[in-house]
């Protein structure tokens, strides 16, 4: 359940006596099974001079009027308390959505619990092991949020040195901007709710300057620090950011203590590279997030050849300094990684073939892609890493280029360089999940993808790559706790990465929670405007709540026909103007012939041309359409849902 809670209505020396209450400007929303916890946190903040709305003495009744919806909107904070019991109220959800989308928001943690899915941009104050008094460190953070929300100052006793973290840590984001500049005098971030958020073994590995003196082997640089990033991540110990957050600071003219506090990291991995001839000079500086103060710093001059033993060195050093073990996956084999190579040839193309294939620019990069993992392949055929990548590289040209005739050739390709890459390298994430994706995608194997995305997500640890794509194969197989669970980990881990929020919305789509995936989309937008599928996610989201004309502006802005079009004819049949839906339809089909078959069946769908949908579907089926993973869940198919042919086709892709 869901509760309101008022401070002010507790009698004190402002209140007694007076039959009118004072204008309240805090909001406390809890849930009731916490109430013996809240009420000395209420307590506290009207101590500090705050009227604040509880549910404690309301009238009967006056808990659902609008007395409380008059509070909620004019609290100048909503502070929330979360706990396993406020995850779960959906009247909690509300209150702290509403003072999210309002930047009122105040987040705490009762017992070290999580916030749900579409608050983990917010730092959450934990007060599991606090003392509830005004020495504590994390009462005063949740006293000074208050306070500068209000636009003042509380005076408050001097902090008792705290024995660990206080503050869970949470990617500092809203619409890639940090909330300190998003708010427009939002002033949480010098009020301590953010200070200090972030956990002491978070690190971020930015991208290492080039400084070999030319632009083309910037390839090396990137790569080289994204090598480390990999060596890093698989210390279960450390919390390693995501590389597209990382990135985002490659000219970043801000100091490492602004970095820090945007991506919520205790430290910085910086770094340069010069390669001259056939020696190597790697610069690395490890930095103190929260000084900005150097921690350790060293200066690798080796030969070339020795750039994966210098790759580990670095690694462990990090770890050393942070006094943090490595644990024995992680330095089995210090001058090799896990899926590495020993060959400088190799591990060359493998980097051009990863910069190309991370471009995403048109066939004809991916498929350049594909030539230098080949070659890489070529010169170690047991390095795993780019058969891992090729299996990838595969999939997606057999999901967005091939032709019907040759994708099932290309899935059956990808799913062999897979299982060849997990059996070089038994304990290398990536490889089994480019497995589980080839045989979900290209295979049409919701059983037998499972295994290897099991295998994929226990190895991730930090790679958020892996964890979002095991989410959304939850998500597909109908395992929606699971697929929240590991998204949000991949989302804090990345947290300016436009497709972990797009991931989380289509997620929540599946779920059927369609308000939740636009919230989402919207994030994935405010990140990256130009990114192509999102408009089209976010107009399915609006068709679905049954809001037509925001669906179609949604679809007008899509540049991905595969999603524009099926929503124009779609909606324009909703709407009896059944020429303008078959024309759109016949666009559909001209563009993309038969790499469209499913789209045709979602659209038969809701024409309730029961025949024609299941007639696409089966010949999709038949040519190997990567869209059927959405069957089990896609609300476009539903039309079709308790006719037997559906449920046989669920058996078939082995849903069920």
């Amino acid at each position: 359940m869901r509760w309101w809670h008022d401070m002010d209505v507790i009698e004190s020396s402002k209140t007694k006596g007076n039959p009118e209450r004072m204008q309240t400007t805090v909001f406390v929303s809890y849930s009731r099974e916490d109430q013996a916890r809240a009420l000395p946190i209420i307590q506290l903040i009207e101590a500090a001079g705050f009227a604040t709305w509880w549910d404690g003495l309301l009238e009967g009744g006056e808990r659902f009027s609008h007395t409380t919806e008059d509070a909620l909107n004019r609290a100048k904070a909503v502070v929330v308390l979360w706990s396993k019991a406020a995850v779960q109220s959906h009247w909690v959800h509300d209150e702290a959505t509403r003072g999210r989308d309002r930047r009122v928001l105040v987040p705490l943690s009762l017992d070290g619990s999580d916030p749900p899915l579409g608050f983990g941009q917010f730092q959450v104050i934990n007060l599991a092991h606090a003392k509830i008094t005004t020495e504590d460190p994390a009462v005063q953070s949740l006293l000074r949020s208050v306070a500068a929300l209000h636009e003042k100052t509380v005076d408050l006793p001097v902090a008792k040195p705290a024995r660990s973290a206080l503050i869970t840590r949470r990617g500092a984001m809203v619409g890639g901007l940090s909330l300190a500049a998003a708010g427009g005098g939002f002033l949480l971030w010098n009020s301590g709710l953010f200070g200090g958020g972030a956990k002491g073994n978070s690190v971020a590995v930015l991208p290492f300057d080039n400084l070999s003196g030319d632009p083309e082997q910037r390839y090396f640089s990137d790569g080289l620090a994204s090598e480390i990033r990999s060596n890093l991540s698989r210390n279960a110990l450390l919390e390693i950011v995501g590389q597209t957050s990382s990135n985002q600071f490659r000219d970043h003219d801000g100091d490492a203590r602004s970095i820090a506090k945007e991506l919520q990291v205790s430290f910085l991995l910086d770094g340069n590279v010069q390669k001259m001839g056939d020696r190597l000079k790697i610069a690395t500086d490890l930095i103190d997030g929260r000084t900005g103060i150097s921690k350790w710093a060293q200066t690798f001059e080796r030969q070339l050849s020795d750039v994966f033993a210098v790759q580990s060195e670095i690694a462990i050093a990090v770890a050393g300094a942070l006094s943090i073990a490595i644990d024995s996956s992680s330095a089995a084999q210090p001058s090799v990684q896990v899926g590495g190579t020993k060959s400088l040839a190799a591990f060359d193309a493998f980097l051009r073939g990863r910069d190309l294939f991370e471009a995403h620019v048109d066939e004809g990069s991916e498929r350049a892609a594909l030539a230098l993992l080949d070659q890489s392949i070529a010169l170690d055929t047991k390095y795993a890493a780019p058969r891992a990548l090729r299996s990838r590289s595969l999939a997606i040209i057999a999901n967005q280029f091939a032709t019907a005739g040759e994708r099932k050739t290309l899935y059956s390709e990808a799913v062999a360089e897979a299982k060849r890459a997990t059996e070089i390298a038994p304990t290398f994430a990536p490889a089994f999940a480019a497995l589980g994706y080839a045989l979900f995608y290209g295979g049409l194997d919701a059983k037998a993808a499972r295994q290897p995305y099991e295998r994929a997500h226990a190895l991730a640890k930090s790679d958020v790559d892996v964890l979002s794509r095991y989410a959304v194969y939850c998500a597909r197989t109908g395992r929606f706790s699971d697929a929240d669970v590991a998204i949000n980990r991949a989302a804090a881990l990345d947290p300016l990465n436009p497709s972990m929020f797009k991931s989380a919305g289509n997620i929540k789509y599946a779920a059927k929670s369609y308000e939740e995936a636009i919230a989402f989309g919207r994030k994935a937008l405010a990140l990256n405007p130009n990114r192509s599928t999102i408009h089209g996610d976010i107009g399915n989201a609006y068709f679905m709540l049954g809001n037509l004309d925001k669906a179609e502006s949604e679809f007008s802005q899509e540049t991905n026909t595969l999603l524009s079009l099926p929503g124009g004819a779609i909606i324009a049949h909703k709407r009896g103007k059944t020429d303008e839906a078959a024309a759109q339809l016949a666009a559909l089909v001209t563009e993309h012939g038969d790499n469209a078959l499913y789209q045709q069946a979602q659209i038969y769908a809701q024409w309730g041309d029961i025949e024609n949908a299941f007639a696409a579907l089966d010949k999709a089926y038949i040519t190997a359409d990567s869209g059927l993973v959405y069957l089990l869940n896609d609300p476009l198919l539903d039309p079709l849902r308790n006719d037997p042919r559906y449920k046989k086709l669920l058996m078939d892709l082995k849903f069920v």
